[in-house]
């Protein structure tokens, strides 16, 4: 009864997973240089990201669906902190998209529960889209100098007995 809503589910899941990978990657990249403040971004974003597979695989399993644990893309190896940002941006971007295609989907469907799932997860999209996008603008209009100040700041958090993050 509810096999494309179950289909679309799995389709999030499958991004969401893909996103958990991307933005850890990211995120180790980061805090291995000394980006904090993006560092931070990416591994919150991740957990976030977490807990939409977590949402989503809770309603297919009430749908009495199967769970398709496969990220939807193989991580993607960028150093580059403005193409990770890009990337990043871009991913939101197309979730929030085809969030809001599958909400409208189920609901065509009668399955409001998993229309109104993918309208939260929009909202949370463009969350991340607007954060990514800010962080992008900062390294467009300041560059390396915007990473510097990040670097030095946790030397100098080191330096004064506090903990690198």
């Amino acid at each position: 009864m509810h096999e494309k809503s179950i289909e679309l589910l799995n389709k999030a899941v499958a991004d969401e997973l893909a996103a958990v990978h991307q933005y850890m990657y990211f995120h180790f990249h980061c805090d291995d240089r000394g980006y904090d403040l993006l560092a931070g971004l990416f591994r919150r974003t991740a957990i976030e990201e977490m807990g939409h597979v977590e949402v989503l695989a809770e309603r297919i399993l009430f749908l009495k669906g199967d769970v398709e644990m496969k990220p939807a893309f193989d991580v993607k190896k960028i150093h580059d902190v403005a193409e990770m940002l890009a990337l990043a941006r871009q991913m939101e971007e197309e979730s929030a998209r085809d969030y809001n295609l599958w909400a409208n989907e189920c609901a065509a469907n009668a399955d409001s529960a998993s229309k109104k799932i993918f309208e939260d997860l929009v909202a949370d999209e463009e969350r991340h889209f607007d954060q990514y996008d800010i962080e992008l603008e900062n390294i467009e209009k300041f560059g390396d100098r915007y990473l510097a100040l990040q670097s030095i700041e946790r030397s100098k958090n080191v330096a004064g007995g506090g903990v690198a993050e």
